[in-house]
């Protein structure tokens, strides 16, 4: 795992489609229990080189009901974002993860560790790749029929504070999605 994950770091295969240039951002162990796959580092998580280091990271920490030490031990949460390097912006937010990543790493990544329980699905970008065909027309579909993919699966939304309109929108999603998944991420950690 050790020579992958540095593989992944020196990785410059999207090199000059990346406005600050490469610094892929991963995290993962042998023995990670769940894997967070989300879209790609923002520019803070970029500059720190942490993933999820941010306002949105604050959120989903807050989601699973879990501490900084817990969330950054790469024994329980493998952080595997579906492009690792700062895409650049877009008109309204940053660009879509690059479509290199994926392919390239995640199929390694996944087969080098076997004690997976679950793997959080982040956003459509996550959810279309692994959930493919299964994966409903829009997000709100796929998250508000979770128990479908379970328990392998857990689709979510971002947990961007630009998502604050869908998730007032939805309030199903703090009724419904968030207990399962806190008494799933309980239940793997203890």
């Amino acid at each position: 795992m050790h020579k992958l994950l540095k593989e992944i770091k020196n990785c410059t295969i999207c090199k000059d489609h990346l406005p600050l240039g490469p610094r892929p951002v991963v995290s993962a162990d042998i023995n990670s229990k769940i894997v967070i796959v989300g879209q790609a580092p923002g520019t803070k998580v970029h500059t720190s080189g942490i993933p999820w280091d941010d306002a949105s990271g604050k959120q989903l920490r807050s989601w699973l009901q879990v501490s900084e030490e817990q969330f950054y031990n790469p024994k329980n949460f493998a952080i595997i974002p579906m492009g690792f390097c700062y895409p650049g912006k877009g008109k309204s937010g940053d660009l879509p993860p690059r479509p290199e990543c994926a392919p390239q790493w995640h199929n390694l990544l996944l087969e080098q560790m076997s004690n997976v329980k679950l793997i959080l699905l982040i956003g459509m970008y996550a959810q279309n790749y692994y959930l493919k065909d299964k994966a409903h027309k829009t997000l709100t579909e796929t998250v508000h029929d979770f128990h479908t993919y379970l328990p392998r699966y857990l689709p979510m939304p971002h947990p961007s504070p630009r998502n604050r309109f869908w998730l007032t929108k939805n309030p199903w999603f703090e009724v419904e999605v968030l207990p399962v998944l806190r008494h799933q991420i309980k239940n793997i950690l203890h």
